[in-house]
């Protein structure tokens, strides 16, 4: 699997490398400025792209703007972002397209490897795998906003805010301390009320999760 990764810390940079390579991936770029990891990503094309948002030259939000172009070319590039800063605005336009595998990792909150390789397959596959402190942020501005999103109970809400950190049914079902049917019967109501129309189980998964945190139900055809 070919990783092309952005951080502007030497030392962390090397460190990631050395993870991602003992895991069985392949490195096909790890550069640290804004235009090198766009130029990267519409080179070489990888599987995932591990991306910080504040990159040089101006430590702002590089990371993320490059990745969105990038994407914009390259639709569904699976981008993992993994910074110690939530941007908002950004984040949500990454997330507003509805297509590849989206993650959002900070960096003081990934606590050893098998979560972080994890997360890095998970988004390469087409998944998510967000922060709950990310989630929080992005939802406080669409709390309020009406939408299908209103019509979630408050444990569909619970369950879709799991599914948006990338548990498993089984997981799911081990925090919330319920059966495996309960949280599959939750889950067919959530597609249900965000109008999420039949297809793959595992497409829906990921549309019905982009929905709630871009605050907007998406159709799937």
């Amino acid at each position: 699997m070919r990783v092309v990764l952005a951080e502007d810390l030497y030392l962390l940079r090397e460190g990631l490398i050395r993870l991602l390579e003992a895991h069985g991936f392949t490195i096909a770029a790890a550069v640290e400025t804004g235009p090198e990891l766009q130029e990267a990503l519409l080179t070489h094309r990888p599987d995932v792209a591990v991306v910080d948002v504040r990159l040089p030259p101006t430590l702002t939000d590089e990371g993320l703007q490059a990745a969105l172009q990038a994407r914009r070319e390259i639709p569904g590039l699976p981008v993992l972002v993994l910074s110690q800063h939530v941007q908002q605005l950004y984040a949500r336009e990454l997330l507003a397209d509805g297509t590849g595998g989206i993650g959002y990792l900070l960096k003081d909150r990934v606590f050893n490897a098998d979560q972080f390789i994890d997360a890095v397959r998970r988004v390469a596959a087409g998944g998510t795998a967000m922060d709950p402190d990310v989630i929080a942020k992005l939802m406080q501005s669409t709390a309020r906003r009406p939408g299908p999103l209103q019509r979630l109970s408050p444990r569909e809400r619970e369950v879709l805010e799991l599914m948006a950190e990338g548990c498993s049914n089984s997981a799911i079902a081990a925090r919330l301390v319920v059966s495996d049917g309960a949280v599959a019967k939750h889950i067919a109501n959530i597609f249900t009320k965000l109008e999420l129309a039949p297809a793959e189980d595992a497409n829906r998964r990921v549309q019905a999760v982009l929905a709630y945190l871009n605050g907007t139900a998406q159709q799937v055809g």
